[in-house]
């Protein structure tokens, strides 16, 4: 019995060929799917890499920010999607999460939470467990930096004070905004969250290291102790 050939973007005609209508018309003339197809390169017997990519796209619910918290096991859930094509697919959405976050440190002052969530957000937006980070700023509200501080599970993680303000004295910081993210959605701070938040502005006063803010992030979206009134 004669094996149909496997589907690949080279067997298509010139007109639906994503990298091809790339050069011809901008990235911009691309759907979200032909990106896709364009990494994921080949398709199965059954379907092309673009009917593929639709797939994965139906099931983030067509949403990006979905797709990006998809990890490489979840990628090789779908069939014709193996362990090179997934690893591709995930090494695509960390690079995107890392462009959004890059720039140059140094001159980017914190005027608002708005800035400081513009900033941080890619670092714990579409994750599937609790990660605390520190924004360290300098005396201008300039950053300066910002470092991790712990990983957790799905229902918290330990922000220890002795790593957060002994990296603050390591880079002369003058400043500090905590964040951490919330996986359920759930923006509304826990009074662990507002107890933890209030024992570090306390001692923070005392080396003459200002917690200005705090920020809880779900998604797209964020919670700031500052604007609240609770800093």
């Amino acid at each position: 019995m004669n094996n149909l050939p496997i589907t690949t973007i080279k067997s298509w005609a010139e007109e639906d060929r994503p990298r091809e209508k790339m050069l011809r018309k901008g990235r911009n003339a691309l759907s979200d799917a032909e990106l896709l197809a364009i990494l994921i390169g080949s398709g199965t017997r059954d379907v092309s890499a673009v009917e593929l990519s639709r797939e994965i796209l139906a099931n983030s619910q067509h949403s990006l920010a979905e797709l990006s918290r998809k990890s490489v096991s979840d990628f090789m859930k779908f069939k014709g999607i193996g362990e090179a094509k997934a690893i591709t697919l995930f090494a695509a959405m960390e690079i995107a999460r890392r462009r959004s976050s890059s720039g140059d440190v140094a001159r980017f002052k914190v005027r608002s939470s708005r800035d400081a969530f513009n900033y941080i957000k890619a670092d714990l937006s579409d994750l599937k467990h609790e990660e605390f980070y520190i924004i360290l700023l300098n005396r201008a509200n300039e950053i300066i930096g910002k470092s991790q501080i712990s990983k957790g599970g799905l229902s918290g993680t330990v922000a220890d004070g002795k790593v957060i303000f002994s990296k603050a004295l390591e880079l002369k910081s003058s400043a500090l905004i905590l964040a951490h993210n919330h996986p359920s959605g759930q923006l509304k701070p826990s009074e662990e969250d507002k107890k933890l938040t209030k024992s570090y502005i306390t001692f923070g006063k005392y080396i003459d290291l200002h917690i200005l803010d705090h920020l809880i992030i779900a998604d797209d979206n964020y919670y700031s102790f500052a604007d609240d009134g609770l800093m």
